[in-house]
């Protein structure tokens, strides 16, 4: 071993006890989700579903929001998994633009699993606020990476600082300009309006279809998701200038 190199730690006993049961809780609680939808989510009948008492479940999740929060940084880890999967498998040669594969990839996460959608995008659990830049945000900001970089591929910075986006007041350039490096990835204002602006058009037509509001579209509703992702990303890139 290299000097001042350390081995790696190896989890106790107790430790990797812990964690199967951490994960058995989460797993629970899934499924309990899934039958009743998130607005039902019950601690008690999640330690009941286990065979454990709610103060047994508390050694583990001191407060419901801690479960909450683990149940929303996971679902938002799967879709991104999901996403991420989406792009590796298109082939390089397919005309499928990989922007178009990960907005399919969301999708198909989405209609899959509506539960575990409504509780990262629909109505919020009352009572329960999200630990600020915690590991929901930073679950956030992974899948939201994987759309900007498919979105602007190729591009330079100075080609996404002169996007044709309208006029954008002062006030907007400056806020956009304000925000985190880890927020939008260090997008220039014009770049990040027309992000937000697509991923707004992405997101809606699957919340659209996920709360039934497409059903009358039938089995047309992927055909119709795929043309409307082309155009919209045909009409981003027809907005940035040439190099």
């Amino acid at each position: 071993m290299p000097t001042g190199q350390s081995p790696t730690a190896v989890p106790s006993l107790r430790e990797r006890r812990r964690a199967v049961a951490v994960r058995e809780i989460v797993t629970a609680a899934e499924e309990h989700i899934d039958g009743h939808g998130p607005a039902a989510l019950s601690l008690r009948a999640v330690a009941r579903s286990l065979g454990m008492t709610v103060q047994a479940l508390y050694h583990y999740f001191p407060s419901r929001d801690s479960l909450v929060t683990a149940l929303i940084t996971k679902a938002y880890d799967d879709l991104a998994d999901a996403v991420g999967a989406a792009v590796d498998a298109a082939p390089d040669t397919t005309a499928l633009p990989r922007l178009v594969a990960a907005a399919e990839g969301y999708r198909a996460w989405a209609i899959s699993r509506p539960e575990r959608f409504q509780l990262l995008y629909g109505a919020p659990l009352r009572h329960y606020e999200a630990p600020v830049d915690g590991p929901t945000t930073q679950a956030v900001q992974r899948m939201s990476a994987i759309f900007r970089r498919e979105l602007f591929a190729g591009f330079t910075a100075p080609q996404l600082a002169a996007i044709d986006t309208e006029d954008l007041s002062p006030s907007l350039r400056e806020h956009l300009g304000s925000l985190p490096s880890d927020a939008l990835g260090s997008l220039p204002p014009p770049a990040a309006s027309l992000f937000l602006s697509a991923w707004g058009h992405l997101h809606g037509l699957v919340v659209l279809e996920v709360f039934g509001h497409t059903a009358f579209i039938g089995t047309h509703q992927a055909e119709i998701f795929r043309v409307a992702m082309t155009n919209l990303l045909k009409d981003v890139h027809r907005r940035i200038p040439a190099a």
